[in-house]
């Protein structure tokens, strides 16, 4: 979790498809990873109602690990949502 002591209003784990949104929509190969990251944050943004989203470098390591040019097809996150209405993602 945080190193800050903060109230958790909620948590809660997703998978997030992101293969139709990068291999099917014409996206050019070398921008793939970073809408994959982008694609994150504003799937945590409408499931969670939130507008500030923090991503653990352990997610954004997964996301990139194999460069990018592909990043995963899905990937499991959890999302802990904190009082001040925002929101941390961390790899499940």
């Amino acid at each position: 979790m945080s190193d800050i002591d903060e109230e958790v209003l909620e948590e809660r784990i997703y998978t997030v498809p992101l293969g139709k949104m990068i291999y099917t929509r014409g996206i050019p190969r070398r921008k793939r990873t970073p809408r994959a990251v982008r694609l994150v944050r504003q799937f945590v943004i409408k499931h969670l109602k939130v507008e500030n989203v923090t991503l653990d470098n352990r997610l954004n390591e997964a996301l990139w690990i194999r460069g990018i040019k592909k990043p995963p097809r899905r990937i499991r996150i959890r999302c802990v949502k904190t009082q001040e209405d925002t929101a941390e993602v961390y790899l499940a």
